[in-house]
Parts: C-alpha cells; structure tokens; sequence
C-alpha cells in the first residue's frame, strides 16, 4: 500500500472513532449526537438547498459524517434530495410528519445563533455579537443545568432599540428570554471584572468573531 493509501486509510479510521465518540449535544440530548444536531439544523433551520459538501460545512462536521446521516435521514424521510448534474441537492422534507416538530425542538436548542445572527445583522452600527454564558457552554459541551435565558453581547455603535426589538422577535421562536449586554468596542476591550469573566469562559459566535477567539 501506498504512503497516500495509508493516509487516506488513517483519516477515515480517525472520522469514525470521532464519530463513534461524539457526545449527544447538552442542549438537545434525544439527538444521537452533537453533529446529528447541527446537520439537522443546517437543513431544518436555514430553509437552502445544500450539496453534503455545503452541508459538512455548515453543520462543521466531516465530509464522511455528513454522508452517514444525510443517508439515515434520507432513509427515514426527514430530508429528501435532488440532483443536479453529479451534485446532490439536500433539504427537509416538509411531507414528514417528524419535520415540523423536529424544527421546532431545534429552534429551541439550537436556534438562537442562526436567528440572532438574522435579526442583528441588518441593523446598521453592529460590528459583533455572540453569545456567552450558561447557554453559550452547554453549546460548548460544557456540563451544567439547563439554561433558563440566553445572554447575547452586541457590540458597536447602533440604535439600541433596534435591537432590544431583534432579542424581543427571536424570544418567541426560541422560547427562552434573550438578554442582550450593549457595548462599544472600547468597553470589550476594557480590563473589568465582568469582561475577564466573558473571555475566561465559552462564547458562540453570530455575528464575526470574538477578538480573543
């Protein structure tokens, strides 16, 4: 066997361990695991048609592990698919009597980032936001008790009641109150109790990134 054989054999065999390793998420734990999650999500939430390629890439996961569970959803009628020259086009199938209960569970466990990240993005002035306490770490995979709000921090210079309305709109999907913490770039780059807090501890990106990320 070739030196490139050997490789491509190791990869595959370390994406399956990883696989057969991966935890069910926290937030949502009747999900088989926390991949499982996002590519429902990916396909549920976001409404596009994705190529597995695209999909992986969403959902941040392996190409292998996303080809495993677009082939079980598929089979069990969740998703359904279309080709498009060699390209596999996937998307939730709406007939399933399992899609929209399954959409709405995601929205609860999952849903705060993808809708956050399309109620704050449009507001002109906001340069960063992400999530961070008790929900951002059970996102992480950090163990603890169910979170009972979401704190997200929305930084720049903007209309603030621009986006108390956004947290207010994403409440009703996600079932939990959101809390945003408004501040400017000099305040996230301040040395303060509250600040060493946030950036010793998990934050989820929704709009750009964390500078300490």
């Amino acid at each position: 066997m070739t030196h490139l054989g050997m490789d491509l054999n190791i990869r595959i065999m370390e994406d399956n361990l990883h696989y057969m390793r991966t935890e069910p998420p926290l937030l949502a734990p009747v999900f088989r695991s926390e991949g499982q999650a996002r590519l429902l999500a990916a396909v549920l939430l976001g409404g596009d048609e994705l190529s597995i390629t695209d999909l992986a890439d969403r959902a941040e996961v392996a190409y292998p592990t996303a080809h495993r569970e677009v082939a079980r959803l598929l089979n069990a009628g969740i998703l359904s698919e279309r080709s498009v020259g060699k390209t596999r086009l996937i998307t939730a199938n709406n007939e399933s009597p399992l899609v929209s209960p399954l959409r709405e569970l995601l929205l609860i466990a999952l849903g705060p980032v993808p809708l956050l990240a399309a109620a704050l993005s449009p507001i002109a002035g906001v340069e960063l936001a992400f999530l961070y306490g008790s929900f951002a770490a059970r996102m992480r995979g950090l163990d603890g008790p169910a979170p009972q709000d979401i704190d997200v921090m929305v930084v720049g210079t903007f209309d603030a009641g621009a986006v108390y309305d956004a947290c207010s709109r994403v409440e009703k999907g996600v079932r939990r109150p959101v809390n945003p913490t408004i501040l400017t770039r000099d305040d996230l780059a301040a040395e303060s109790g509250f600040m060493t807090q946030v950036r010793a501890n998990p934050t989820v990106p929704v709009v750009g990134e964390a500078p300490w990320d």
